[in-house]
């Protein structure tokens, strides 16, 4: 992948209006996998959002999104937005703090994207109402909170197209486990200027620890991607691996076969096991994942810019 040398002492910084400007922070010298060095500048900015819960009642709150940038980078540049993912307990998504993916970040900045990292509504920082629990196991009501979160992500796209310096006819959206659900649902949407989307163990309903690979409501998710499949009009990368203890091995497939036979576009990759669990194969091992990733955005015409 090309380098470049990272160049020493401070830079001219990106001019964001200050009404969003919250922070901005200069983080130099992040060691690369390659032993280059890049240069990352890291800011927030609050989004406000309007959203239901699944029981139709409205939310009216700001969202606080990690943006990553490189002003090297050409301009306008791509947007990107990433996803988390929703731990299984309540105390740890409060104790989510703010969202980042510093190393994912890197990877995709170095693609010459504006990176856009939200912390959902009822997570960490943002705080507020817990808008994505669908109900007990065998009852789960899935569409509702995904929308809830893609909606988010659809605001998250639009702040950032307003910033100076971005291309909002380029957009990327990419997620991890309950994130990476939350790629597809956006991909279903049309959304102008969306390019692809790529989805990391996703899923819903998932516990390793009282039912290890057995997600609530498999099914009920299988009819969900195969709604989503009418309405995609995108390229999708759906990466999963085989001892994924949330998901399992096998539903993965039959919801990318759903998904594809109503239409959707997309590729199924399914690693061999990593770790303990294979679900954290995006924070775990970017070494693993990145090569095919980068292979998808260069198909998409993304290229690395260092």
């Amino acid at each position: 992948m090309p380098t470049r040398e990272h160049r020493p002492g401070l830079r001219r910084p990106w001019r964001m209006p200050l009404p969003l400007l919250l922070a901005a922070t200069l983080v130099a010298g992040l060691g690369a996998a390659n032993g280059a060095y890049a240069t990352l500048i890291e800011q927030q900015i609050d989004v406000p959002v309007s959203l239901k819960n699944m029981y139709g009642k409205p939310v009216e709150q700001k969202m606080r999104v990690t943006i990553w940038r490189d002003d090297a980078n050409p301009a306008p540049a791509p947007i990107l937005v990433l996803n988390h993912g929703r731990a299984a307990e309540a105390a740890g998504r409060a104790n989510l703090g703010r969202a980042r993916f510093t190393v994912a970040s890197r990877f995709f900045v170095r693609y010459g994207f504006v990176v856009a990292v939200p912390t959902r509504v009822g997570y960490g920082v943002t705080g507020g109402d817990d808008l994505e629990d669908a109900g007990g196991c065998n009852s789960r009501f899935y569409p509702p909170v995904y929308e809830a979160a893609a909606q988010q992500t659809i605001a998250t796209i639009n702040a950032v197209k307003a910033l100076p310096g971005t291309d909002g006819a380029r957009v990327v959206v990419v997620g991890q486990s309950f994130g990476g659900t939350t790629a597809i649902t956006v991909a279903s949407h049309q959304v102008p200027g969306l390019k692809a989307a790529i989805n990391f163990a996703g899923g819903g309903g998932g516990n390793p620890k009282t039912h290890p690979q057995q997600p609530c409501g498999p099914q009920k998710l299988e009819q969900m991607f195969g709604d989503y499949g009418k309405t995609s009009q995108v390229p999708t990368l759906w990466i999963y691996t085989e001892n994924d203890q949330w998901m399992g091995p096998t539903y993965p497939r039959q919801w990318f076969n759903a998904f594809q036979a109503a239409g959707g576009k997309g590729e199924f990759v399914l690693f061999p096991p990593h770790g303990e669990d294979g679900h954290l194969l995006f924070a775990r091992f970017p070494q693993s994942w990145q090569p095919r990733v980068a292979e998808f955005l260069e198909q998409q015409g993304f290229t690395a810019h260092r």
